[in-house]
């Protein structure tokens, strides 16, 4: 980054040829959409070039990257919160999110499903532990709460993932 920051233009590509894919992938279990996660990544890319000027040498890099898409993320789901609440007072009779399709015999979508029910801080902490492997001082360090705040976290989503997937369980075997 430091390179890129001193203007070195190759150096961008080389940034992005290599966090992209992870950057791509946080965000897309973040908003669970492929598109919006498309665009949130070039979103966050581009702050990385808009910011680069801030950035601040010996800074760790992937944290301070991560935080950039995190915050698009963020941005991006209280957008959609909104835009969902407004179509639900347009159609009362569709609800603004639909319900996890209970037919699909698949974990995988049952637990995407239940992840987009938590609360954005929750999912965040969760999927940052849990997917991509960080501890929790480097999620406090992040998100600039303690690592303790970020096990807490990350606890409230774990306990909401059982609670959600357990009455999946139930709705199962009826």
């Amino acid at each position: 980054m430091e390179r890129f920051r001193d203007g070195a233009q190759d150096a961008f590509e080389d940034l992005f040829a290599r966090h992209a894919p992870r950057v791509q992938g946080f965000l897309a279990r973040m908003v669970r959409n492929g598109a919006l996660a498309e665009d949130l990544l070039q979103a966050t890319f581009l702050s990385v070039i808009r910011s680069r000027g801030r950035y601040e040498p010996g800074t760790r890099f992937i944290p301070w990257l991560m935080t950039i898409a995190a915050n698009a993320a963020r941005d991006a789901l209280r957008h959609q919160r909104h835009v969902d609440a407004y179509a639900s007072r347009e159609d009362t009779a569709t609800p603004a999110s639909a319900a996890p399709d209970d037919s699909d015999p698949s974990l995988r979508r049952h637990l995407l499903d239940a992840l987009q029910q938590l609360h954005p801080d929750h999912r965040e902490a969760v999927v940052l532990s849990k997917v991509e492997g960080w501890s929790f001082e480097e999620i406090g360090a992040l998100r600039g709460i303690s690592p303790g705040a970020a096990r807490l976290r990350a606890h409230r989503g774990y306990e909401k993932l059982r609670e959600l997937l357990g009455e999946l369980e139930l709705e199962v075997a009826r």
